[in-house]
């Protein structure tokens, strides 16, 4: 598998997210979400997370992976979103 996964320096979204040579989506691997709304400062999150999901048929075979190399992605996508309590949004 080649994975080029670079993170942003303002957002909880990587730079740039590319599965052997496909342009990826996060959303097509988990979700994000602020898991402590009541603790963000004004345009940011209390405690942004990545959620990962269950791999499906249709995305394997979008980016040409198994169901290991899928786990390691989200494993990547946890290390790179989940920033924790920010206000870089503002």
């Amino acid at each position: 598998m080649k994975l080029i996964l670079e993170e942003a320096a303002y957002y909880c979204e990587p730079e740039k997210f590319i599965i052997n040579d496909i342009e990826a989506n996060s959303l097509d691997f988990g979700e994000k979400k602020d898991m402590r709304p009541d603790l963000r400062p004004p345009y940011g999150c209390g405690d942004m997370q990545f959620i990962p999901c269950e791999p499906t048929k249709e995305v394997l075979e979008r980016y040409h992976i198994n169901e290991d190399e899928y786990h390691e992605i989200c494993d990547k996508l946890v290390e790179v979103i989940s920033i924790g309590r920010c206000n870089l949004c503002e």
